[in-house]
C-alpha cells in the first residue's frame, strides 16, 4: 500500500485526484484580500476573473510543516511519496522535509520520501504520472531511485501569452515587461535544475509555441519521449492543436492536457502554455 501527497503546483484534476487516492496540500493565495484555497472547492473561472482585473500582485503561500504531517500521520503504516513544486521556486518542499524529519522521530521505521520535482505545473504533474507507473510493480527501494532518475531527466517548457503576471510580482522589470508586449515578443522558458531561464527569444506566439514544440525532440534528455504533459490557462482549443503537432511530430508519444489549477494559473497567466517531457 502507497499514499501520495502533492502540493496543488501539480494539475491533476479534481476526478483524478480522488480515483487514485491522492491527496492535495493546497497552496493559500490571496488576490486583492481575499483569500483562495487551491483545493477542491476553488471556483477557477471565478477565481481567474479576478486574476485577470486586478492591478496588484498575487501573493501565495506554501503549506506548513503541519500541514504535510497531519496527513502523514493517517498513513504511517503505507509507503509515503509527497512530491512537491521546485524548491528553487517555492518553500513548500522545505516544510515536506521538516514534516518528513518529525515523522521519522516519531514513527522509527517509517517509508516515506519527498520528491523535489524541480518544476511545477505541467512538469509536476508528469513526476506523478511517472511515479504512479512506478509504483506497479516496484518496491519502495525500487521507486525512490528511479523517481529520483525521472526528475534529474525531466525538461519543462512554457510560453506566456501575457506577461502582466510576471511584471506585477516583480519576476521582470515593468519596463522590460511593457516593451515586449509592444513588440510582441513571447520568449520561451525553459528550467534548468529546479530554476526558470531564458531559451529562446520570438515575435509572435504562433512562432514561440511552434519552435517549443521542436525543441522537445532536441531537448529530451531520453531517447525519445513517451510522455508529454501540457497544461493550459483558458485557452483549450490551442492546447489541444499543440497536441495533435506533438503527436505528428513523435512517434508513440502519450500526451496528456489538462487546464492549470489555482497556482499553476498564477505562474503561467491567461493563455499559458506549458508542457514537460
Amino acid at each position: 500500500m502507497y499514499k501520495i501527497i502533492s502540493d496543488t503546483s501539480c494539475d491533476l484534476t479534481k476526478e483524478e485526484i480522488k480515483d487514485l487516492g491522492i491527496e492535495y496540500v493546497p497552496f493559500k493565495i490571496s488576490i486583492d484580500g481575499v483569500e483562495y484555497e487551491d483545493d477542491d472547492n476553488l471556483n477557477i473561472q471565478e477565481y481567474l476573473d479576478k486574476m485577470e482585473k486586478t492591478e496588484n500582485p498575487i501573493k501565495t503561500a506554501c503549506p506548513s510543516p503541519y500541514d504535510y504531517l497531519k496527513i502523514i500521520e493517517k498513513n504511517i503504516d503505507k509507503d509515503i511519496y509527497i512530491s512537491t513544486i521546485s524548491s528553487k521556486l517555492s518553500g513548500s518542499y522545505n516544510s515536506a522535509k521538516v514534516a518528513e524529519q518529525e515523522a521519522r522521530d516519531k514513527f522509527k521505521g517509517i517509508k516515506i520520501h519527498v520528491i523535489d520535482t524541480k518544476s511545477a505545473s505541467a512538469g509536476h504533474t508528469r513526476i506523478i504520472l511517472k511515479l504512479l507507473d512506478l509504483l506497479k510493480d516496484k518496491s519502495f527501494e525500487e521507486v525512490v531511485p528511479a523517481i529520483n532518475k525521472e526528475v534529474e531527466n525531466e525538461v519543462t517548457m512554457f510560453v506566456l501569452e501575457n506577461m502582466k503576471n510576471l511584471i506585477k510580482n516583480g519576476r521582470i522589470k515593468k519596463s522590460a515587461g511593457l516593451i515586449a508586449n509592444v513588440l510582441n515578443i513571447r520568449p520561451i522558458m525553459i528550467s534548468n535544475d529546479g530554476e526558470i531561464e531564458l531559451f529562446e527569444i520570438n515575435r509572435g506566439i504562433k512562432k514561440s509555441l511552434d519552435k517549443m514544440v521542436k525543441a522537445i525532440g532536441k531537448e529530451c534528455r531520453v531517447n525519445n519521449p513517451n510522455l508529454v504533459t501540457l497544461s493550459y490557462v483558458r485557452n483549450e482549443e490551442r492546447a489541444e492543436k499543440i497536441k495533435e503537432k506533438i503527436e505528428e511530430m513523435y512517434d508513440g508519444v502519450k500526451v496528456h492536457v489538462r487546464h492549470t489549477n489555482g497556482l499553476s494559473s498564477g505562474y503561467a497567466d491567461i493563455g499559458g502554455i506549458v508542457i514537460a517531457f
